[in-house]
């Protein structure tokens, strides 16, 4: 028995597809009751691990418990779930009444609890009077409304939403998001929600569930994500941001836009790395004053409907995203405050590549599915393996591809504010990160270069 204060415990989950690694020891505690969002770009493993939570896919490793009981080895149609899926999956040639009773008359529920089950069903989606209806004459909102009623009915334990909302138009899916809220209070069951929408998962959710390449980023409430990211792809995957590379220079005291700030933040250290983040809408904004912290041009000024959303130029070349109800001229000059309680620190998750790779002989060596031309290693033979450290501004990404020692293509994009900073994935599936004064674009085919004067090379 596990521990009864979770109705669902996900245990070091891990998926492979070939040699794409789709889940890498995910765990994940859900309390009974609780809407949980999985949020995360397209490929971040969401999909697939609500598909092993139903059932429609095995781990290769990790153990599921439901209420306590084991199900990690339990058929999809013995589990106390039920999914709701993104097509809704409605069979055409049965009217709203018999969609919604197909899964009772399979279990041979007596007809009269039937009846009883699937009238309570529509009451609750607010589709009462429509049970003769043909499903194929109900708009998408309609039939998203069958769909969850035909998973209710079965009186789930668990219900499990697979992008429900994805094929709504943007009003429709509003609405229907405060009716999936509203829903959730009147059920009391526990929903896991899977989406890549941030909008949506910060307003329907208890729990938020932040996922990237298999990874779990962060799990907190939907304003703890907001205001506390873990790292900057959660900060960035959540809504606006400044990111910017800085310096703790001790307690309460970081140093970014080579300027230092008073903040909030402790226990870092001294002089070490870290990443700033701060919210658009935590910039104060003013004509140019002595009063102000630093200063800049303003670069444009767009109305987004309820503020102004402005880009600023320091004179040392960051620029800086401000939102604000009050519009400032493109080229007026402006200073700008940031209060120690809005510029929030967070750990690197990494200060420099590092890869694996074999000595081939003193002067190559292989690594990211390639061989490298690197300096002497007179210490180290052909055939040892090494660890090679690569600064994040030493690797030269190519237009043409043929012109690299390797291939890979750009997979996320993060603007650091005067530089940015990507991740590449090679042909072979290694991940490596440049900082990158070139603009690229997602999914770009890249060349890759490293030069031997930019290894960094020890034994393993």
């Amino acid at each position: 028995m596990k521990n009864s204060n979770y109705i669902i415990e996900l245990s070091n989950l891990s998926k492979s597809f070939g040699d794409k690694k789709v889940l890498d020891d995910v765990s994940l505690y859900i309390k009974k009751g609780e809407f949980v969002t999985i949020l995360g770009p397209s490929g971040c493993g969401k999909t697939t691990l609500l598909r092993i939570l139903a059932g429609f896919s095995k781990a290769d490793e990790g153990e599921i418990h439901i209420a306590g009981e084991s199900i990690t080895d339990v058929p999809p149609h013995e589990r106390p779930v039920n999914t709701v899926f993104q097509r809704y999956a409605l069979f055409p040639h049965l009217n709203v009444f018999d969609n919604i009773a197909f899964g009772l008359k399979l279990k041979k529920v007596k007809q009269d609890e039937i009846d009883l089950r699937v009238r309570k069903a529509l009451k609750m989606v607010g589709m009462t009077d429509y049970e003769w209806r043909d499903v194929n004459s109900l708009s998408g909102g309609q039939q998203q409304r069958v769909a969850i009623a035909r998973a209710i009915v079965n009186r789930p334990q668990v219900l499990l939403l697979d992008e429900p909302l994805a094929a709504l138009d943007l009003k429709m899916r509003k609405d229907m998001q405060m009716e999936l809220k509203d829903m959730h209070k009147t059920l009391g069951i526990t929903f896991v929600y899977v989406t890549h929408d941030q909008e949506e998962a910060l307003t329907l959710s208890d729990t938020i569930v932040v996922m990237s390449e298999g990874r779990v980023q962060q799990i907190g409430t939907p304003t703890d994500i907001y205001n506390e990211p873990s790292n900057s792809f959660v900060a960035d995957f959540i809504g606006e941001s400044n990111i910017l590379n800085g310096t703790m220079i001790r307690d309460k005291v970081v140093k970014f836009m080579n300027r230092e700030f008073d903040c909030v933040d402790v226990g870092f250290g001294e002089q070490i790395p870290v990443d700033v983040v701060i919210r658009p809408e935590d910039v104060y904004i003013m004509a140019k004053s002595d009063s102000g912290m630093f200063d800049g041009v303003v670069q444009s000024c767009i109305f987004k409907g309820v503020h102004y959303e402005m880009t600023v130029l320091t004179p040392d070349g960051y620029e800086i995203m401000i939102q604000d109800y009050n519009a400032f001229e493109v080229g007026q000059e402006v200073s700008m405050i940031v209060k120690p309680s809005d510029i929030h620190v967070m750990q690197k998750e990494r200060i420099c590549n590092t890869f694996e790779g074999v000595m081939s002989d003193a002067t190559h060596i292989k690594m990211l599915g390639s061989e490298f031309l690197c300096n002497e290693q007179k210490d180290i033979v052909g055939g040892e393996k090494v660890i090679v450290e690569v600064n994040f501004d030493k690797i030269d990404l190519l237009d043409n591809k043929e012109d690299g020692q390797t291939v890979g293509d750009v997979r996320f994009i993060l603007y650091k504010g005067d530089h940015y900073h990507l991740t590449v994935r090679t042909e072979e599936g290694d991940n490596l990160y440049v900082d990158t004064h070139d603009v690229w674009d997602d999914r770009d085919i890249v060349g890759i270069r490293i030069m031997p004067e930019d290894m960094r090379i020890t034994r393993v």
